[in-house]
């Protein structure tokens, strides 16, 4: 993705060979170790012949530079050779005429040739992810009014209980679209940075942030950027801003990294008077300030090494993460619990983290939607390899790769209830991402006794269709088979209430789980009419509510409005976990995302209440 923030930092090394010639061996004199014709005297110029009077001197045959015009012969002197300049007389023009005091360069014309007018981005489209990429349409919010749509964004508490609705919105948030109406797309940008941030997506959140140009930052996408370089741990990043910022949106954190961004670039003596100061001024203190200065010394001629203690420190801030992850200072537990969720997430992403430090904060950052089941299989197989990793992750390393690719199905089962906690364990939601595709090599007649399990498992990484051919093989009412019925991308026929009426419920709230099979199904059109009304009198689920919410949210599915969609879906799912959702709610967020194209990820919706429920 093309970002207009890079960091500015070089730290160039010149590598030279040296290269010792020993004279030859009976030789009277060394060798000289100079280029022929280096340190010898030059010849004098051996006399051009003169040519015949009459005749002209040959013409070179390749290109040259053009000459002024050389003096013809002196008639008094046929044949005399053309001297290479004339001689000047006073008041004769100079040969080089003075250089002249440059007029000064106007910044706008010196702003076109450092990024001309081709590579400037427009503010009217923002964002790093193209729908050819997997973003949604450009025109994703239609015609909504920008400040309504900020104001969604800012009040959304995040992170969400959904794992699929978590990846649909950040693809709503990162995606190339068109800049609503009465807002500035800077500032459009900070708010989709912000939740991003908010939910644990530090690296979709600082990509959004500097997909806009330095020159159009406003205020708040100087504050938002500065929180996507330090929940990216990389304090480099600040340093482009640093000018505008100061000048636009001054703040403490910005003066310290004044100095951080000289000492990155090399110039310690500048940095010292800065970090003077700004102890003197009280512009940071205590561990703030000691991690600054760590942070100067890992700079180029740094020259200083500085111990962070955390001794005394009570809480975690963005701040103290951005700046242990990007000096290597190890944060400790305690002081994750002091923060939010999405900081363990941030911790997931980060590539300072040692190995086996990252596991845990990883599988949590893959039940949430943060990590695929890929990445998650990929760090666990590089902390295999890892001497300093524990012997627990590497048990559940060799455990995995078992699940993965061993040829006896029977050992291959028996890993994955490993992995899960036991036989009759329920396993957590972050252990089925884990093993999603091992789940998918397994043959339906022989893990019957598992299928629920395995079908929640291939679905929690969208493999719908290889979970739709265990159909036959599990019976009707379970779990299994109501996570397929939602979730089939080819289901050719309605259910009726009487199919719905077989499935109890299996593991967890079973009346809960009755409730939302029925309202996702009726969400996706897979009931009869007839049968969505008698079902949703039996179970009483108030599918007619009508209220703020649902009238915006069938408002912006009715004009087309995919992003605004989401974003209200969003709003529906704002609670502490799958127990606190209504399926009143489940029901209007599957129906709009269906109505605007996005049945793939109302599917997987659908049935992860029912593996979560």
């Amino acid at each position: 993705m093309r970002t207009s923030l890079k960091a500015s930092l070089a730290a160039a090394v010149a590598v030279g060979a040296l290269v010792a010639l020993g004279p030859a061996i009976g030789q009277d004199r060394p060798e000289s170790i100079l280029p022929p014709g280096f340190g010898e005297p030059t010849p004098a110029p051996a006399p051009r012949p003169t040519p015949p009077a009459g005749t002209q001197p040959p013409r070179p045959t390749g290109p040259t530079q053009p000459s002024a015009p050389q003096p013809a012969p002196s008639p008094a002197q046929p044949g005399a050779m053309i001297q290479p300049l004339p001689a000047t007389t006073p008041g004769d023009a100079p040969l080089v005429p003075p250089v002249a005091t440059p007029a000064p360069v106007d910044p706008a014309v010196l702003a076109q040739y450092e990024m001309p007018a081709s590579a400037r981005r427009s503010l009217a489209t923002v964002g790093p992810v193209t729908a050819s990429e997997g973003g949604l349409d450009t025109d994703a919010f239609g015609d909504a009014d920008g400040q309504y749509v900020e104001t969604l964004m800012r009040r959304l508490s995040a992170p969400l209980p959904s794992r699929w609705m978590s990846i649909l919105l950040r693809r709503a948030l990162v995606s190339h679209v068109d800049t609503p109406s009465r807002t500035n797309g800077a500032d459009f940008a900070a708010e989709r940075a912000w939740l991003l941030l908010r939910m644990g997506e530090s690296v979709a959140a600082r990509a959004v942030a500097q997909n806009v140009d330095t020159d159009n930052y406003t205020p708040k996408l100087y504050q938002v950027a500065m929180n996507t370089a330090l929940a990216t741990g990389d304090p480099a990043g600040l340093c482009p801003l640093v000018t505008g910022a100061m000048r636009y949106a001054p703040a403490r954190g910005w003066t310290m990294a004044q100095a951080m961004c000289a000492g990155l670039s090399g110039n310690p003596a500048q940095a010292s008077p800065l970090i003077a100061t700004a102890k003197r001024r009280n512009v940071a203190s205590g561990v703030d300030l000691l991690l600054a200065q760590k942070v100067v010394g890992a700079g180029a001629q740094g020259r200083q090494a500085v111990t962070i203690e955390w001794d005394g420190v009570d809480r975690l801030t963005a701040w103290r993460f951005g700046l242990a992850m990007a000096t290597g200072v190890t944060v400790p537990d305690e002081l994750y619990g002091t923060a939010g969720p999405q900081v363990k997430y941030w911790q997931a992403l980060s590539p300072s983290v040692a190995l086996g430090d990252r596991l845990a904060p990883a599988e949590a950052a893959a039940g949430q939607g943060v990590l695929s089941s890929a990445a998650l299989v990929d760090l666990y197989a590089a902390a295999a390899t890892d001497d300093d990793t524990q012997s627990g992750a590497t048990a559940t390393a060799n455990d995995l790769q078992t699940a993965y690719a061993d040829r006896n199905p029977d050992s291959r089962l028996t890993a994955l209830r490993q992995l899960w906690g036991g036989a009759n364990a329920r396993p957590s939601y972050a252990r089925l991402v884990l093993t999603a595709r091992a789940a998918a090599r397994m043959n339906p007649a022989l893990a019957k006794a598992e299928a629920d399990h395995l079908v929640a498992s291939m679905l929690s990484a969208g493999l719908d269709r290889t979970a739709a051919r265990w159909l036959g093989s599990v019976p009707a009412g379970s779990d299994a088979w109501a996570m397929i019925m939602l979730s089939d991308p080819d289901a050719y026929r309605r259910l009726s209430y009487s199919d719905l009426a077989s499935y109890t419920g299996g593991e967890g709230d079973s009346a809960l789980k009755q409730r939302m099979l029925f309202a996702g199904l009726a969400g996706l059109g897979r009931l009869n009419q007839g049968d969505i009304e008698r079902a949703a009198q039996s179970l009483g689920v108030r599918i007619g509510a009508d209220n703020a919410w649902t009238r915006a949210l069938d408002s912006a599915a009715r004009d087309g409005q995919a992003g605004t969609v989401v974003l209200l879906a969003a709003v529906g799912m704002q609670a502490g976990s799958w127990k606190d959702i209504p399926p009143e709610a489940l029901y209007r967020i599957v129906g709009a995302l269906r109505g605007v194209g996005l049945d793939g990820e109302a599917r997987m919706i659908a049935a992860e209440a029912i593996a979560r429920a």
